[in-house]
């Protein structure tokens, strides 16, 4: 059966420190901007996006750049959920990341899984790792809940079994959200069931995107003949895929420099995003339609990428690269969540195994056949419906605490949340002169 169960992970790890005490006044230097010949080119909808309620502030979040660079062993509590055929594990203290997901018939890791954990100035707002799966919601960039708790609990699963909750309130842009995550008995897939909330009785800018790092020794496959191109110069240009300026670039290793390739998934086909080695083996990510994005992120070999890749864990560790899923075609755009509503998705994570090597709408459709034999598309929008059912479910036995923020925002507002309660009992120091 599938149990859900407390372990102590001991890392190398630089400290995170105190927050910065100082109020983030400075505007924020938004790296992800495009030029307006570049804009006005876009699709509409797309254009409309890009240019809807940019962050323009990291108020109310503070600054986290107190951590420090010397690693010693630290312990992180870690929530392992199990069944027979596969094993994830969660920091909920870390912004509930996934840091393995590991496979057991085969022995295979399928994740990148750092061996430290060292922050660097990545997140919206500083402190940030690299490696596993990380929920980012809120704007362009990495959540600000990279380095923070979240709550967590047991709830009852579809299947009957036991599934972890995991909930926290966005502050940028004042929104609660929840995941839930859930092995169904034999199954070899991660299930994770994903709901964004706006209470407010007005529109409300939103962003998601699952990131997903994998080792780049990988061929990244995406059901895409386009990709929007992103190179950190303020240019977003609609390129080929898989090849691009003389090289398949579906392969990390042959990108020089840092660059976002945001897939052009076609409508009406199925959602999913895979990283496989030379072999054919390693991960899968597939979805409900509504999250609609996929992306291959690449640090490039130039010295630049190396070297934060050195920087990142430990040298000689082998790099890696991000495969990611999001609610719009690109990172640079928000989507409007309007008053009162909520948005809500499935997604999996699991091992295929298929022929990366060859034609590249030959090597998508054995890809996408080996998909739909391992976990069938209407499997998965059955699971969402199924799941959407169990989504208000009150939280048990809870594990992990987060933040006293939502409890706030609740005592305000008065709100009610089904499935993701805030307790009274999470205020702290940080709340009680807004309390007052």
């Amino acid at each position: 059966m599938t149990t859900i169960r407390r372990e102590v992970l001991t890392l190398p790890a630089a400290p995170l420190g105190p927050d910065n005490p100082l109020p983030p006044l400075r505007p924020l230097d938004e790296a992800h901007r495009i030029d307006a010949r570049d804009r006005a080119a876009l699709p509409r909808e797309m254009a409309r996006q890009v240019g809807y309620a940019p962050l323009r502030s990291l108020l109310p979040a503070p600054i986290r750049d107190g951590y420090g660079r010397v690693r010693e062993p630290r312990e992180f509590d870690a929530l392992v959920l199990e069944n027979d055929r596969l094993r994830a594990t969660v920091l909920p203290t870390l912004g509930g990341r996934v840091t393995s997901l590991f496979h057991k018939p085969t022995d295979r890791e399928l994740l990148y899984v750092n061996p430290v954990l060292q922050p660097a100035n990545f997140a919206l707002n500083g402190a940030w790792f690299s490696g596993g799966i990380e929920w980012n919601i809120g704007a362009t960039g990495h959540t600000t809940l990279s380095c923070s708790p979240v709550h967590a609990a047991r709830v009852p699963a579809p299947d009957g079994g036991e599934m972890l909750r995991l909930w926290e309130w966005e502050r940028l842009r004042d929104l609660p959200f929840q995941v839930d995550l859930w092995l169904p008995e034999g199954s070899d897939f991660l299930r994770v069931g994903v709901r964004i909330r706006n209470p407010h009785e007005r529109p409300v800018p939103t962003y998601w995107w699952s990131n997903i790092a994998v080792p780049e020794d990988r061929r990244v496959l995406a059901p895409a003949d386009e990709a929007w191109l992103f190179g950190y110069e303020r240019r977003l240009r609609r390129v080929p895929v898989p090849s691009y300026d003389g090289a398949d670039r579906t392969y990390p290793r042959n990108s020089a420099y840092a660059a976002d390739w945001f897939y052009e998934v076609p409508d009406g086909r199925r959602r999913w995003i895979a990283a496989l080695d030379a072999d054919g083996h390693g991960l899968v990510q597939t979805s409900t339609d509504v999250l609609r994005g996929r992306k291959l992120f690449v640090w490039g070999t130039g010295p630049g990428g190396r070297r934060w890749q050195e920087w990142l864990t430990e040298p000689g560790t082998g790099g890696y690269c991000e495969i990611q899923a999001g609610l719009a075609r690109t990172q640079l755009e928000h989507v409007k969540l309007e008053a009162e509503s909520e948005v809500s998705w499935l997604e999996a994570y699991g091992p295929l195994d298929a022929d990366p090597e060859g034609e590249w709408h030959g090597v998508l459709r054995g890809a996408e056949d080996r998909l739909e034999a391992a976990l069938p598309r209407a499997e998965v929008d059955a699971a969402y419906r199924e799941w959407l059912r169990h989504a208000d479910a009150e939280p048990g036995e809870r594990l992990a605490a987060g933040s006293g923020w939502g409890a706030l925002e609740v005592l305000r507002t008065g709100w009610k949340l089904p499935g993701t309660p805030f307790d009274e009992a999470t205020l702290g120091d940080e709340q009680r002169p807004w309390l007052h």
